[in-house]
C-alpha cells in the first residue's frame, strides 16, 4: 500500500472522521464504522486533506495517462474538498481550475448555478466527492454541468469507498462508474482501511481490535460487492 493512502487512514482516525462503534448509515444500514468528512474543521486539516487528493488524482492521471482540466466540487461538502485539491495541485505545479454548484440558482449578477471555472467545450472534468452511497449528487450535478458545455467526464475521486453494495449488485462507487461510463476511484477503500489498522496501535491505543475486525468483516460478508 502506497505511503499517503497509510498517512490519509491515519490522518483521519486523528481528525475523528473515521470512527469505530455502532452507527446507522443514510440508508438504514447498521454499521461497524463511520466516514464523516464534516469532522474537518481546521485550515491545517484541510491543507493536508487537499494533498491527499491531488496524491490520489495524480495517481490516476499517471496511470490512466489522461489530463484533468477541472474538478468539480457538488454542494456543499464537495465545495472546500474541490477548493483544498486544486490548491494542493496547484502548489505541484498543476494549476487545475475548479468550479461548483449553488443548490440554487442566482437571479442576480451574474446569475446561474455554476461558481468558478465556467466550463467550455472538452474540458476534461473530474468530480470530487467524499463518499458516495446512491451517487445522487453526481447524478444531480452531471446534468448541470453537461448543460453548461460539451464536457468529457474524466471520472470521480472519493475519500473512501465502502465498497459495498447499492441499489444492485455493484458496489455503488463502481455503478457510478458504470452509469456515466467514466472512471471511478478512491484514496483508500475499506480493505485497505482494515489492512493498515488491524492491531495497529495511533497516538498509544489500538483503533481496530480484534473485535472490531471481525465486526468489519461480517459488515463487508453481508453488505460487500
Amino acid at each position: 500500500m502506497e505511503i499517503y493512502k497509510q498517512q490519509f487512514i491515519e490522518f483521519m482516525v486523528r481528525s475523528d472522521v473515521l470512527t469505530f462503534g455502532d452507527f446507522v448509515t443514510k440508508s438504514g444500514r447498521s454499521t461497524p464504522y463511520f466516514v464523516n468528512t464534516g469532522k474537518y474543521r481546521t485550515g491545517k486539516q484541510m491543507q493536508q486533506l487537499g494533498e491527499f487528493y491531488a496524491d490520489s488524482i495524480e495517481s490516476f492521471m499517471q496511470e490512466s495517462g489522461q489530463e484533468v482540466d477541472v474538478l468539480f466540487g457538488p454542494a456543499y461538502k464537495g465545495i472546500p474538498l474541490v477548493v483544498s485539491a486544486s490548491v494542493a495541485l496547484a502548489n505541484r505545479g498543476r494549476d487545475v481550475a475548479f468550479t461548483f454548484n449553488r443548490k440554487e440558482a442566482k437571479d442576480h449578477g451574474e446569475g446561474g448555478v455554476l461558481v468558478g471555472h465556467v466550463p467550455v467545450d472538452g474540458d476534461r472534468v473530474l468530480w470530487v466527492e467524499d463518499v458516495t452511497t446512491a451517487g445522487t449528487s453526481i447524478r444531480e450535478t452531471v446534468p448541470i454541468v453537461q448543460a453548461a458545455a460539451d464536457v468529457e467526464l474524466a471520472g470521480l475521486v472519493i475519500s473512501v469507498d465502502r465498497q459495498e453494495r447499492g441499489t444492485g449488485d455493484k458496489a455503488a462507487l463502481a455503478q457510478v462508474g458504470d452509469d456515466f461510463d467514466m472512471a471511478t476511484f478512491s484514496i483508500v477503500d475499506v480493505h485497505e482501511v482494515i489492512e493498515h489498522l488491524a492491531g495497529r496501535e495511533i497516538d498509544g491505543a489500538v483503533v481496530l481490535d480484534d473485535a472490531a475486525v471481525a465486526s468489519m468483516q461480517d459488515y463487508l460478508d453481508q453488505w460487500g460487492a
